[in-house]
């Protein structure tokens, strides 16, 4: 149990509007702080997921399979200094992450489907066996999703919220640096995302602005919703 505690946090999704998330926007910033990559009032993330031949991270996404994880290279404003291979494993509403920094030619190889294993021992070991397990379920890179994020935290409970909005996808994977690289809308006009993260408990003055009642629950993943695009 004191491992589950360790490794696991609690991850709750909403679809909201553009006037409910100004509410809880203008609501939280009374109780919460500004995420302090809110550099610019928010910030873009583009990530890169992987999926085999038969597509089962997908499958077991929308099929609802427990536990489950998929790997993803995450970048922050399309800058190569720091870009990041991590692992998320999700277990009902419980998600724990892994992440590893990577190098901008290790990124470019891992793009194109190349898994080199030899000399990994200096290696990150979620690399290692990312690599590894590529190479057994022939994973290839799938789906480029973008969005822009601004994120709000607490300490009490180690809370995260964050908004994320213009979902888009874009299937030219190998083009993650491209400012300008082709993609689609995946969302509604004024439809936006909003996630909650905290640890073992959620202050009761923040469940108390999130539970206004016309915000929806949902269990949906961005790359799930990526992919069904990209496959019409």
């Amino acid at each position: 149990m004191e491992r589950f505690k360790k490794k696991y946090r609690h991850e709750l999704k909403y679809l909201v509007d553009q006037r409910d998330l100004t509410l809880v926007e203008g609501n939280l910033k009374n109780v919460m702080e500004l995420d302090k990559h809110n550099e610019n009032g928010s910030y873009q993330i583009r990530s890169v997921y992987f999926d085999d031949y038969k597509n089962s991270a997908y499958r077991e996404n929308t099929d609802g399979v427990t536990p489950r994880s998929k790997f993803r290279i995450r970048i922050y404003n399309g800058s190569k200094e720091v870009i990041f291979l991590e692992k998320k494993t999700k277990n009902y509403d419980m998600t724990y992450k892994e992440s590893c920094k990577i190098s901008e030619e290790e990124c470019g190889r891992l793009l194109k489907g190349i898994y080199d294993i030899r000399n990994m021992d200096d290696q990150p070991k979620l690399l290692q066996s990312f690599k590894a397990y590529a190479l057994i379920k022939q994973l290839k890179p799938k789906t480029m999703v973008i969005y822009e994020r601004k994120a709000f935290v607490c300490k009490e409970g180690n809370v995260r919220i964050t908004f994320d909005c213009n979902l888009e996808a874009s299937r030219y994977v190998e083009k993650l640096f491209v400012s300008e690289v082709i993609r689609r809308p995946v969302m509604s006009l004024g439809e936006h995302i909003l996630e909650v993260k905290y640890d073992e408990f959620l202050p009761h003055y923040i469940k108390k602005i999130l539970n206004n009642g016309k915000m929806e629950r949902t269990t949906f993943s961005k790359y799930a919703l990526c992919r069904r695009l990209m496959n019409k």
